[in-house]
């Protein structure tokens, strides 16, 4: 490599003055270099090493994110670790970072590589465990039901595996017409995760299926590790649609069993969950069907009985018998009203009588019959009065006397004051 002028690397690079290429590729590899060795930890997706070589390639990826580094070793250093590693092995690599001038690429080269044992795997998991706990990942009130009778299941299992076999044929065997989605991913490994979160997210988004279901057999506890993975806990915690844990068998317990809605003991058991037993639920609405019939029937018998009841009561046998006992009442008391009210009348009319006839022999018409009458005297102002005595009586004045059977007029002609044979004469006007 020539030589670069001293002033190139004292300026930035600008379009009039760019870097060289190698000018470039020499600051990041100084860059890179200057990292030094690093600890790391992942999980192997490939392991390279083929014979009469020096060197084996590892592919390690992050558990979490879909991130990968290519690392080189010896291969006796590869060699000495025990147990010998397999594809979905957990590792820390001590490495330091190579980047390759001429090529341009970067490459981590291994030092020391140490298996992340049994131990410290579950204590990870423990302590994930905790964090989980802690944020009411597991708590009970979140839990969904699952619905009574899903119009769609997604399941989300390994290709062609016994665990999908046992959820379909329990699910079929007890509810012939549920229908199923069927995502297969892998189950174990460094792609579990990512697929099986990216099946899980378009599960929850299809409006057809109502309720998800995980399914797994049973393995090591490495082989079960994706099912303790955080993205995968936090991903089932967000669905929106309750999802079904059936992984392994009885004893093992991922932290998925805890996040998920419905923990299953084994897939069988998952497909017997998810569905209701049509011969079961028929038997149900049989019987139910059944009490129902009893029920009505004992309600019409008893309703049968009080009517009987009610009808046998004097009122209802002869209806028309107190009606006629009370119109006989009333054409009683009618006529006893109507007694009383004449015997009122006559009483009354005899007292008017023997008010009127008392009247008639007080009264002036009385007198006036047996010779009487009854003299008035005009005033000048035309009212008459009754004349009491000769002073009122002038000579000319107008008289009228009143008798029995009528009036007659007259005039004073003279006036004569009483000395007991005197009398007065007038002067009668026809």
């Amino acid at each position: 490599m020539t030589a670069e002028p001293a002033q190139v690397d004292r300026e930035r690079p600008t379009p009039e003055r760019p870097w060289p290429v190698r000018t470039v590729a020499r600051k990041i590899a100084d860059w890179i270099h200057r990292l030094g060795h690093v600890w790391m930890e992942g999980q192997i997706t490939q392991i390279t090493a083929r014979p009469g070589t020096r060197t084996a390639f590892l592919t390690l990826r992050d558990p979490a994110a879909d991130v990968s580094l290519t690392v080189t070793c010896p291969v006796g250093l590869l060699d000495e670790v025990q147990p010998p590693l397999r594809d979905g092995a957990r590792i820390v690599v001590q490495a330091r970072p190579n980047f390759f001038v001429n090529r341009g690429t970067i490459s981590m080269r291994a030092t020391e590589i140490r298996t992340v044992g049994i131990g410290e795997l579950l204590a990870r998991i423990e302590r994930l465990r905790r964090l989980l706990a802690a944020e009411g990942l597991f708590a009970p009130e979140r839990k969904r039901p699952l619905p009574f009778l899903p119009k769609g299941v997604g399941l989300i299992t390994g290709r062609a595996s016994a665990a999908e076999r046992d959820v379909l044929a329990n699910a079929h065997a007890r509810w012939p017409a549920v229908r199923f989605t069927v995502y297969n991913t892998a189950v174990q490994g460094p792609m579990a995760v990512p697929q099986i979160v990216r099946a899980l997210q378009e599960l929850d988004a299809d409006p057809d299926v109502d309720v998800i279901v995980i399914a797994r057999g049973g393995g090591s506890v490495e082989d079960l590790l994706p099912f303790s993975d955080e993205r995968l806990c936090r991903e089932v915690a967000r669905t929106r649609k309750p999802v079904v844990s059936a992984i392994g068998h009885e004893p093992d317990s991922p932290l998925l069993d805890l996040v998920a809605d419905v923990r299953c003991s084994t897939p069988t058991d998952a497909g017997k969950r998810i569905v209701p037993d049509v011969a079961v639920e028929a038997e149900r609405v049989a019987e139910l069907r059944q009490r129902c019939r009893r029920a009505l029937r004992g309600w019409v018998e008893t309703q049968c009985e009080w009517l009987a009841q009610i009808r046998s009561r004097p009122v209802l046998a002869d209806p028309y018998g107190p009606l006629d006992r009370r119109a006989d009442e009333i054409r009683l008391a009618r006529e006893r009203v109507r007694r009383a009210v004449l015997t009122a009348l006559s009483a009354e009319q005899a007292k008017l009588a023997t008010a009127r006839g008392r009247l008639a022999a007080l009264g002036p018409a009385a007198t006036m019959a047996r010779g009487y009458a009854v003299v008035q005297v005009r005033r000048p102002d035309g009212s008459l009065t009754v004349l009491r005595s000769v002073e009122d009586a002038a000579v000319g004045a107008e008289l009228r006397v009143r008798l029995a059977d009528g009036a007659v007029h007259a005039v004073v002609d003279t006036v004569t004051p009483d000395t007991g044979d005197s009398e007065s004469s007038a002067r009668i006007e026809p």
